[in-house]
């Protein structure tokens, strides 16, 4: 009985992990230098070694940004190396604008926010759900200097807290 449990609880953690996002490469940088307003999943058109070579988890999206041009979504400055067994036709160019799927009208209000405002696009991270890549894209504006440190002392008091909170709580048992 017991064995028969166990082999019930490996199947649910197998199914919960087939369906949870697996996340190939993040923006972590995004965070500190752009307050992030408002995020968007979009699908992105790859070739056949440029997925292979995101399967094995190898991407590097530092300075990525997006833009609008001639009515459709482009991502630019997203590094996906060739993928090993990728020879001759096959290889594909690591540093290629990609296209970025996103509905009509998402696309015309991005592009109608960005021109009004000093927004910019910069994706967040890249990840599969449901066997496909998306990206997540976000529509953020970027921080001054002075922001950066408010936002990093915030940071270290929220932690101190948070750490004196626990330190009480452990002298209390």
């Amino acid at each position: 009985m017991a064995r028969a449990k166990k082999m019930i609880s490996k199947r649910a953690a197998a199914r919960a992990q087939a369906s949870a996002d697996r996340v190939v490469a993040t923006n972590r940088r995004a965070r500190f230098d752009y307050d992030v307003l408002e995020s968007f999943e979009c699908g992105i058109v790859l070739q056949g070694s440029e997925v292979k070579s995101l399967r094995t988890g190898r991407a590097q999206m530092n300075d990525s940004y997006a833009r609008v041009s001639d009515g459709e979504m482009w991502l630019y400055g997203l590094h996906i190396p060739p993928w090993q067994y990728a020879t001759g036709f096959g290889a594909h160019d690591p540093d290629r604008r990609r296209k970025l799927l996103l509905h009509r009208s998402e696309i015309d209000q991005l592009l109608g926010r960005t021109q009004q405002q000093p927004l910019t696009l910069i994706p967040l991270r890249l990840y599969f759900a449901d066997g496909k890549a998306k990206v997540e894209l976000a529509l953020a504006r970027g921080r001054r200097l002075y922001d950066k440190r408010r936002a990093l002392a915030a940071r270290e008091a929220e932690r101190e807290a948070a750490r004196l909170a626990r330190h009480a709580s452990n002298w209390a048992e």
